[in-house]
This record gives structure tokens, sequence and C-alpha cells, in this order.
């Protein structure tokens, strides 16, 4: 079974430089020359605007200690001055922007890339990974880890980087224009700073990665709800469910409460930190004023550059916190990458070629969990063209027939052979290309009737997904609807009723048109008129098709060419409905019971 793994998990926190080597080509996209000219536009704005932050203190000071000068010269110097220093302000301001212009298209198809691969890599994962996992959380770990990557590229391209930069740029003219002094503070109270602020976010990323936890947790519990409307409807359950999910809500609502006073914590210890080293390097800079040894303009430039050093250092704890966060996200993400495919092509698989729709199960072995075994060696042959059906008490494994004839899952051994092909040694696109089903319950995407009919095969036309409607006589109601085939069918298809629902399957498998068709109990959840109706429709589309009936109504299987009874995993009994009525088995038995109940209904009613 996959591992169950989360952002909250502590199996899903960041390691450390695993995580962030595999981030790092997202930094340069290999193969993409374009997404590359336009990081190296970016990097050139950032130079740019790097020069001009280094050049305002330096106009700004020059500025001030032409004002301590008399003289009409002086006075234009000083304008000039300030003039510059104004005009590089707004340099600073354009070139920012344009760098964030020129990486926008960069980061989006990170992200996009990201996302497809996830969404992907979801799709292929096995049916046991998809059942045993929440969507709710899903979903959010997916958000949060593409989401991600772009916060990622632009911090350590557009701030971490260009802060490096700075910080050894301020130390360089610090040192030639003030000396050793407050070179040693400045440094000094950087070390500090990013001391305070790793060891506090440290703190603070346990609680963050608790209020993940919980905030998944909401998530999930609110989509479970809203999946199952009907059912909390049924049993008047909406306190309840309130209740469940205000609990979840409550727990994140502490958490993050929890999580925003420490940021509080963090940000008085960044700027104490910050405030006692303007404090000394502007005292230091008024003393040595005092003697004589620096001009009034050196104040301002000392301010200057701190105040520059201070907006990016101010972003540090966000920036680590962001950037932290972003490793346990992209963690998380990987790990559902990383999920190994339990159900895999062979290497070169190739396509499964049918000309005669045989089935074959031989000696098939299977259990969902290594201690339950569900099919026990069965066996059994389904002739090319014919119509059998597959009945048997709760248990006895007769779904768990189509799940492994679609390849949702390989059986522990045995073979299962369509046209005399192993379907483990074939594609499963192709395998299931030949596969069509209408299931017990039919889920229908939220979008039109014609979408959900055309689904059953890519590129279907108007004309193709009518003369399915047809078939499936489903013209009727469409014919009736204002909309017509643009009617919107609603989540999962609640807007239509259970028979409905059930034309619009059989219309989808119909543009499909496979040559092998599986019916999972299609008609059990039908009322006796809706169902006689639909096994009309489901004998016609039969016709001419090798068809495979599971069934736990016996009388919707009567005519079948062929019936097989299965009990506890094994073929109990096989023949036609009068063969086994007169061998008096397990079936027989069956029949009987059945009949008697129907007997009683007709009775009641």
């Amino acid at each position: 079974m996959p591992p169950d793994t989360s952002a909250s998990d502590p199996a899903a926190r960041h390691q450390g430089w695993g995580t962030l080597r595999r981030f790092l080509p997202y930094l340069w996209p290999a193969g993409q020359p374009g997404l590359k000219l336009r990081i190296v536009l970016a990097i050139t704005m950032v130079a740019a605007s790097l020069g001009v932050q280094f050049a305002l203190p330096y106009w700004l000071k020059w500025a001030i200690d032409a004002m301590n000068i008399t003289g009409p010269r002086v006075a234009t110097l000083a304008l000039l001055w300030v003039l510059a220093y104004s005009a590089g302000r707004f340099g600073g301001v354009v070139f920012d922007n344009l760098r964030n212009i020129a990486f926008e298209r960069v980061g989006q198809e990170a992200t996009r890339q990201l996302a497809e691969a996830v969404f992907e890599r979801l799709h292929r994962l096995s049916l046991r990974f998809h059942l045993a996992r929440r969507t709710g959380e899903v979903t959010k770990v997916i958000d949060r880890g593409t989401k991600s990557i772009d916060v990622m590229l632009y911090f350590m391209l557009f701030n971490i980087l260009p802060t490096v930069v700075l910080l050894a740029g301020i130390a360089v003219i610090f040192f030639r224009n003030f000396g050793w002094p407050l070179l040693a503070g400045t440094a000094l109270a950087v070390i500090a700073y990013i001391w305070a602020t790793r060891t506090i976010t440290e703190w603070r990323t346990h609680l963050r990665e608790k209020m993940n936890r919980l905030d998944g947790q909401a998530m999930a519990r609110a989509v479970d709800s809203l999946l199952n409307y009907e059912t909390v409807k049924y049993f008047a359950a909406e306190p309840r469910e309130l209740e469940r999910y205000g609990q979840a809500t409550r727990a994140y609502a502490d958490a993050a409460v929890r999580s925003e006073n420490s940021l509080g914590l963090l940000n008085i210890a960044q700027a104490l930190v910050i405030n006692l080293l303007m404090a000394g390097a502007l005292a230091l800079t008024v003393k040595g004023w005092a003697e004589g040894r620096y001009t009034a303009g050196q104040l301002v430039f000392v301010q200057t550059f701190l105040t520059q050093l201070f907006r990016p250092l101010d972003m540090l704890g966000m920036v680590y916190r962001t950037i932290r966060q972003g490793l346990i996200d992209m963690a998380a993400m990987f790990a559902l990458i990383d999920t190994e495919v339990e159900v895999q092509d062979a290497p070169g698989a190739p396509a499964l070629v049918v000309r005669q729709p045989s089935v074959v199960f031989d000696n098939v072995v299977f259990g969902y969990e290594p201690d339950r075994t569900i099919l026990t060696g069965l066996s059994f042959e389904v002739p090319a063209g014919a119509q059998v059906a597959i009945v048997g008490p709760s248990g006895a494994g007769k779904s768990t027939i189509g799940r492994l004839l679609f390849r949702f899952y390989d059986p522990w051994s045995g073979r299962i052979l369509i046209d005399g092909q192993d379907i483990r040694t074939v594609s499963q696109a192709s395998l299931r290309a030949a596969l069509g089903i209408v299931p017990q319950d039919s889920v229908l995407f939220n979008e039109s009737i014609g979408y959900n009919i055309a689904y059953g095969r890519d590129h279907a036309g108007p004309a193709e997904v009518e003369a399915a409607a047809k078939g499936a006589a489903l013209m009727g109601l469409i014919e009736r609807l204002p909309q017509g085939f643009d009617t919107e069918v609603g989540e999962r298809g609640l807007k239509l009723s259970g028979g409905e629902k059930q034309r619009v399957a059989i219309a989808r498998t119909l543009v499909k048109n496979p040559p092998i068709l599986l019916l999972d109990e299609a008609t059990s959840a039908l009322d006796t008129r809706t169902e006689q109706d639909i096994l009309a429709t489901l004998h016609a589309i039969a016709s001419g098709r090798t068809s495979i009936s599971i069934a736990h109504r016996l009388s919707t299987v009567a005519d079948a060419d062929r019936i097989f009874v299965l009990n506890e995993g094994r073929l109990a009994e096989q023949g036609n409905h009068a063969e086994l009525l007169r061998q008096g088995g397990l079936y027989a038995g069956m029949w009987a019971r059945q009949a008697e109940g129907e007997g009683l209904k007709e009775a009641a009613e």
C-alpha cells in the first residue's frame, strides 16, 4: 500500500538539501531558451537595482555636504545630487518591476509544469491509493506545493541573492569609510538577527505544521460531508456534521492564534536587533562628527545604507519562514510524485489487439490485503460474443472481477487473458480502450449531458453523441429539457434520477463502442419499472459484443448464455438458468429465496 504522508507528517518534512536540489533545476529550466532569456533579463534588472542602491547613499551624502558650503555653483551641484537621488529611487522601482515582468512567465511555467506532473501522477496511481487518501487532503497538498515553487523561485533569485551581494558591498563600504568598529557592529547585529530569526522560526515551524494538518483535516471533513450531502439529509445529521466540522475549525483557529502570536514575538526580537544597530551606528558617526573626523553627510550616508540593509533583513524572517514552509510543502508534493505506481505497463508493452473478444480467468488468486484473500484460484472462460453473468452471495468477489479486468489491480497469481493475451503484458491504455462499463453507481462530471456522453471517446462528434443518446433511449428526456444536450447534470449527476444517470452511462459506453462490455450491477439501485426499461436497453447494446453482467438480482440475468456462480472466491457452479435450477445447488437456493422475497413484495403492493 502506498505511504500515507502529508505536509504535517514528520516523514514529509523536507530533507534539507535533498528537496532543495530537486527544486534547483527550476531556476534554469532545461530545453527552454525563452525562459532562460527571461531569467537573464531579470538578473540584469537585479544588478541594475543593486547598482542604484549602492549609489543612492553617496548622492544624498554629497548633496548634504554641498549644502554646508555657500555659493551658487555649490547650490546647483547640491540640486543635481538631489535630482539624481530622486531619479535613482524611481529607477530602483522601475528595475524591480521590470524584473518582475520578465520573471513572471518563468514562475508561472514552473508552477504549471509541476501541477501537470502531479496531476498526471495522481491519475497513474492505483485505486488502492485513492481509496486510502482523502480528496481534500490531497488537493491541499497539491495546492500548497505548486504555489510554493513560484514563491521559492522569486525569493531565492530576488531576495536571498541580492541580500548577500548587498551585505558584502556594505561591509566593504563601511570598512573603507569608517574602519573596523562599524563593520564589526554591523556584522554582529546581522549574526544576532539571523540567529534570533532562525531560532524562533524553528519553533514557529512546528506550530505551522500543526496548523496545516488541522487545516487539511477541516478541508477533508468539509469535502467529505458535501460529497455525501444526500446521506447527511437522509439521517438529519446536519448538526452532527456541523459539530464535526466545527471541532476541526476550532482546533485550527487555536493553532492559528498561537502561530500568529509567535510571529509577533519574532517581529519584536528582529526590531530590537535592528534598532540597537541603528542607534550604535548613528552614535558612532555623531561622535566622529563631533571630533571633526566625519561630515554631516556621513550621518545620512550611514543611515541610508542601514535603511537599505534593514529592508531585506526585515524580510529575512518572512523569507526564511516561506522557504522553510515551501520546502515542507514541496516535500509533501514530491512524496506524491514519488509514490510507487502499483500497476505499471511492462517495458515496451504492445497494444492489445482484439479480434475475438474472449475473456479468460486462469487460476486467479487475489486479495486487497495480504491477510484477506478474495479470489482463491478462480477460473472461467467467456467465449467471444457470449453474454454471460456472474452471480453469487455478497463478498464472493463479483465486483473484484471487474477491477481486475480493468487492471486497477494485478492478481497475486494466475492470469487474465483477452483474446489469448495476458493483460499484464499489454498497455493499460489499449486494454481499457477495449472495455466498456456501466457501473452500479454512475457518477457523472458536473458538466452538461452532452459532455458526459461524449466522454466515452475523445473527439466524439455531435452526431455520434446524438446517436448514442438514441441508442440509450435518452432522447425523450433531452428533448423535454430546455437546454437539451447543454443541460448541466450537477455535482456527481445529482440533478438526474437514477435511471437517467444510468442511461447517460449507457450512452457514454455506446460512444466508446468497445468489443467487451461489463455491466456491474447496473440496475440494482433502480425501481422495477425503470429496471426493465434499462435492461431492454442493455440487452440491445450487448448484442454483437462480449458482455459480462455482474448481478445480485438473478431475474435480471436469467436469459444469459451462461451463468457463473461464485462462492468464497471460487467458481462453485456454471450453466444456463435452467441447468442451474435442475442442479438444485447454490444458484437454485438463491433463486428460490429471491423469488419468495419478490412474491412477498408483490403481495404487499
